[in-house]
């Protein structure tokens, strides 16, 4: 900022308070305040201040900050989105409503929160941000959220259509999965009681499926009953991929939960659908009882292909990793040894002399309550009678186990020129991707909890944090060299040896985890740690006692770090006050 002196023919030179930005690679100028009122000594009082020269007089009771509201995260999020062009895919006309639906995607990512706690920090007495001011939100309360929740409902298949038209190609694949989340209340239809993946027992839940693009860019998602299982969500994302997105060649990518050999059947390959799935443990021990397999190869290789009369036209991707043989070689052993203290416990009561553990019945119901909690019937041989308990490990069943211990198959109807051998092994692989984003959901966009009553607003709900999530990944994407996240990911995948192996970091990525510092020398953030970092730059609302000026905003001048973080973002921390 600065005072400028400008001519004014016939009249004293106007004296303006002006501000420089850059914009698109120019420097240009705005001005913030006429002060051609001051007295001359208040004038060059404020000229000495802001070129950090000590003041002549003081500016005391001539300037008067009004208030002051964090806005670098508001612009960071809000101008990403709009550079993704989401708020358009919402809704092409500008509306209130598409405003308030912006505001609830940003205030997803900048501070998870409930509906009337977001209409408290958008209006201007109770603002926690500059969001409400910028989107000029600044008396909506919580039923105007309400209603921009039923308004996005309402386009939420236009916006998903736009975004498969973006992201789904001919010939692309995609990932599907499902997760769950805890529910309050118990009015909502969609509420049930089901297998929880969220880690939240004993409650009410939804289910929801995921569709990402191989990369983890997040394209659709649908809320289901939370007593539905996996595959059962199947039938309605192949009937969303071949008619509502029209896409001629579409390989699905799904654990072996959820394209079973049923859904394969019945949806899938009438469907036209490529498919890469895995198979399950019977499965492979099967075929390798039968020679399909045979173990001697891996010592030589670490994946090989196959085919089986079992699975006609289908091709069988063999892998085995030493390292995932180890950790379950390991977890066995423990269960093993927990399951043997606690029946040697149970040996224990029936042999002591006071009060012994005694019926056939009564051993077999402790013994049952062990078997149960560490699931290792299938390694331990049981002899009870109603005096007398013994047990031993079955050490063939064991060795049989730990022979396929590391090894699994992945199944594809995709053709070797398709896909080679090592790219249907990544690709199975990258269903990690959608793990995270629902890790994202769970944590940085808390998903839970889940209060609203009906249907329509739950599926908004949830459709919400997807948008919310497909913003802060395109902006942790750019962060990257910022982050803790590896931002040279070719090299490391180039130095891989081979797909089955463990992921590899990158050099770049080492060095950010091990000094802390990037290459810059600036600090490493998570991306959470940088929002707060860039929420310090305040929108500062300077009122003049003089009362023919009107009040300006003044924007903090971002520190190095910030302007690095709004440069990867190729956005302004200006937004909304330009």
């Amino acid at each position: 900022m600065y005072v400028a002196r400008v001519p004014n023919r016939g009249s004293p030179p106007a004296i303006l308070l002006r501000e420089s930005y850059r914009e698109d690679g120019k420097v240009k100028n705005r001005t913030l305040a006429n002060l051609s009122h001051w007295p001359e000594d208040k004038v060059d009082a404020l000229s000495r201040v802001l070129k950090g020269l000590p003041p002549k007089a003081t500016l005391e009771g001539a300037l008067e900050i009004t208030r002051s509201l964090p806005h670098g995260h508001v612009a960071a999020v809000l101008g990403t989105m709009r550079d993704l062009g989401l708020e358009e895919l919402i809704d092409p006309a500008p509306s209130r409503s598409r405003d308030l639906v912006t505001a609830m995607v940003v205030a997803q990512v900048i501070d998870p929160a409930s509906k009337l706690a977001l209409s408290r920090a958008l209006r201007s007495q109770t603002a926690t941000s500059s969001l409400g001011e910028v989107l000029s939100l600044s008396a909506c309360d919580e039923d105007d959220l309400y209603e921009a929740m039923d308004h996005v409902h309402a386009r939420q298949e236009a916006v998903e259509d736009a975004l498969a038209r973006r992201h789904l190609k001919d010939g692309v694949l995609v990932l599907y999965d499902v997760s769950s989340a805890a529910f309050e209340g118990v009015t909502c239809p969609l509420g049930a009681i089901g297998h929880p993946k969220d880690g939240v027992h004993g409650r009410l839940q939804i289910v929801y499926g995921l569709l990402c693009t191989k990369e983890g860019i997040p394209v659709a998602i649908e809320v289901f009953k939370g007593n539905t299982g996996d595959p059962a969500t199947v039938a309605s994302q192949v009937k969303k991929l071949k008619q509502r997105f029209a896409i001629s060649h579409v390989c699905l990518v799904g654990d072996r939960g959820m394209l079973t050999k049923a859904r394969l059947k019945d949806d899938v390959v009438p469907a036209e659908l490529d498919f890469i799935t895995a198979l399950r443990a019977p499965q492979i021990k099967a075929l390798v009882e039968q020679g399909a397999i045979q173990l001697s190869l891996f010592d030589r290789q670490d994946l090989f292909e196959i085919t089986h009369p079992d699975y006609p036209g289908e091709r069988l991707v063999a892998c085995k990793n030493p390292l995932l043989a180890a950790q379950r070689a390991n977890k066995r052993e423990s269960l093993l040894a927990s399951t043997e203290a606690e029946l040697q416990k149970i040996a224990a009561a029936v042999e002591r002399q006071r009060r012994p553990l005694r019926g056939k019945d009564n051993i077999a119901l402790r013994v049952g309550k062990v078997i149960n909690r560490y699931k290792m019937a299938k390694h331990v041989v049981l002899e009870i009678a109603d005096d007398a308990f013994s047990f031993s490990r079955d050490e063939a069943k064991i060795a049989a186990e730990a022979a396929l211990d590391g090894i699994y198959v992945i199944r594809t109807s995709l053709a070797p020129e398709a896909l080679e051998g090592p790219e249907v092994v990544s690709s199975y692989k990258a269903l990690e991707n959608v793990e995270w984003a629902f890790r994202g959901f769970n944590t940085d966009l808390d998903i839970r909890p889940i209060r609203h009553r009906t249907e329509q607003r739950v599926r908004a709900h949830v459709f919400l944090r997807m948008l919310s999530y497909y913003v802060s990944f395109h902006m942790q994407g750019r962060l990257a060299p910022m982050l803790f996240k590896d931002d040279d990911k070719h090299t490391a995948e180039t130095a891989r040896t081979s797909p089955v192996a463990p992921a590899l970091r990158s050099d770049r990525a080492l060095g950010k985890i091990h000094t802390k510092r990037t290459e810059d020398g600036d600090p490493v953030h998570s991306f959470a740690s940088l929002l707060k970092d860039l929420a310090t730059i305040v929108a500062n609302r300077i009122q003049p006692n003089d009362t023919d000026l009107p009040s300006f905003t003044v924007i903090t001048t971002p520190t190095p770090l910030q302007r690095r973080a709004f440069e990867l973002l190729g956005v302004s921390h200006r937004l909304g006050y330009m």
